[in-house]
């Protein structure tokens, strides 16, 4: 009778000795891996989904794109996280004090900590822009160049955004293996020079003393450009009129 009652207590002892492994050392194992190694399988299409996403915010906010999209990357585990998938937050970027919007609560460094959920997943982008460009401790990034990927990850490790002892190093080689540096060349539209060229020729067209009026047929017959006839209309030099309207819009505005 001791023997099988023996036997009982070592299974029960077994089983609450897991539990316990599991509560309190294989979950904190679990939170500590950097979601780029845990969940690496979806990396590609989030890239290629994200990217145009990262060039926006760049352009808008003056963050490298290779930043912004590492870091979505590595706080969302390429948009997979329960967090992510949960709440749209792709940042990691919790609730703090000015934070009016929707709540999200799970354990994170301690227990039931607020985070912000957002609608869509492009809210979390601006959102993420906003939280760097508002706060003081943030302000001296924006003085590197958008190509100092290197300078703005070991800035934001350095600034407090994250935690996790490796954090800089990790977004450096993402940027580098997945060659992310290359969306930091994008330039915006609005300094390339054909569009300051389309801009200035819009302007003096714009601002041209040219002035149209309505013509009747009639009016064009008087001047010899159009015959009239019982049967039919015929348009003689059309062209002619284009282009004396044409060469008088161009003298005006060269002489601006």
């Amino acid at each position: 009778m001791i023997k099988p009652l023996f036997s009982i207590y070592t299974r029960w002892f077994t089983r609450f000795a897991v539990l316990f492994f599991l509560l309190f050392f294989a979950k904190p194992l679990a939170w500590g891996q950097p979601p780029q190694i845990k969940l690496k399988f979806n990396l590609k299409n989030y890239i290629q989904q994200y990217s145009d996403e990262a060039v926006k915010q760049m352009i808008e906010y003056r963050i490298p794109a290779s930043v912004i999209l590492a870091q979505a990357i590595f706080e969302s585990g390429s948009g997979t996280s329960h967090l992510a998938t949960s709440s749209n937050n792709h940042f990691g970027i919790k609730c703090h004090e000015e934070w009016m919007g929707d709540t999200f609560t799970m354990d994170d460094d301690t227990l039931n900590e607020c985070f912000r959920k957002y609608t869509t997943v492009e809210e979390s982008f601006t959102d993420h822009s906003l939280f760097l460009i508002t706060r003081p401790r943030y302000a001296y990034l924006f003085e590197l160049a958008l190509n100092d990927y290197a300078g703005w990850c070991y800035g934001l490790k350095n600034a407090g955004y994250a935690t996790y002892p490796t954090y800089a190093e990790d977004l450096i080689k993402l940027i580098e293996d997945e060659k992310l540096y290359e969306l930091d060349n994008v330039i915006s539209l609005q300094s390339r020079p054909l569009a300051k060229a389309l801009k200035k020729f819009q302007d003096d067209i714009s601002h041209t003393k040219l002035k149209t009026t309505g013509f009747s047929l009639q009016d064009f017959s008087k001047d010899g450009f159009i015959w009239l006839d019982e049967k039919d209309v015929l348009v003689q030099s059309l062209d002619m009129i284009v282009d004396a309207g044409y060469e008088e819009d161009i003298s005006v505005a060269s002489e601006k």
